[in-house]
């Protein structure tokens, strides 16, 4: 099976799952979000807010597709992009981390580590840009409300997450991550020690021959 991550645009909005493009939970209030779900006009507002994150900080989302079917995606911004986080018992998020929010992999393709490679490929993007952490609020309870868009804990302790700030159901985790100086500088400590260890051996002389 191929394996393809791209970022989300406006242009693949549509190969989100129903709920994922409908779903306004973090992009809005929750009074707004009210509003929109009785007015029935959330898919736009989704879109709406992908557009204002993207034109004002960049890629915010990833989609994944196994074989070129659309299985799963993600969400994540800065934290004033996102409106309910203030809602959240354990919030704020730290001002140095990346919120994740929405993250979903469709049913039928769940249990083949695909959360995984969309957190992953997150952590990838964000460490390019420099960015600290990445923090997230999860559900202790996800059974509770059935289909969510928060996160189940579990996964994100499972995935490398840890708790900074517990809550019965709703605790905020983090996931630190590491430079790409951190990251340049262990390369270059690891290169010196396999150097260090290589011992070089002169080769003997050629024997010299005499014309006769």
């Amino acid at each position: 099976m191929s394996r393809r991550v791209v970022g989300v645009t406006l242009d693949n909005l549509e190969h989100l799952s129903k709920h994922s493009r409908t779903c306004v939970f973090w992009e809005l209030a929750p009074h707004l979000k009210e509003q929109a779900e009785e007015f029935g006009d959330t898919e736009f507002e989704k879109e709406a807010w992908v557009s204002s994150v993207l034109l004002e900080w960049g890629s915010c989302g990833r989609i994944i597709y196994l074989d070129g079917i659309p299985a799963g995606s993600v969400f994540y911004a800065p934290p004033p992009a996102v409106p309910r986080s203030l809602a959240f018992p354990t919030s704020p998020a730290s001002p140095d981390a990346v919120l994740m929010t929405g993250l979903e992999v469709l049913p039928e393709f769940r249990g083949g580590g695909l959360g995984r490679v969309l957190v992953q490929t997150v952590a990838k993007d964000l460490t390019r840009r420099g960015v600290k952490a990445i923090e997230a609020f999860g559900d202790n309870r996800p059974e509770v409300d059935g289909p969510s868009c928060v996160t189940p804990a579990d996964f994100l302790l499972q995935v490398g997450f840890k708790t900074v700030r517990p809550h019965p159901r709703w605790p905020r985790l983090r996931l630190e991550l590491r430079s790409a100086s951190s990251w340049k500088e262990d390369v270059e400590a690891a290169l010196e020690r396999l150097l260090s260890s290589v011992t070089v051996t002169a080769a003997p002389p050629e024997p010299s021959f005499k014309p006769v």
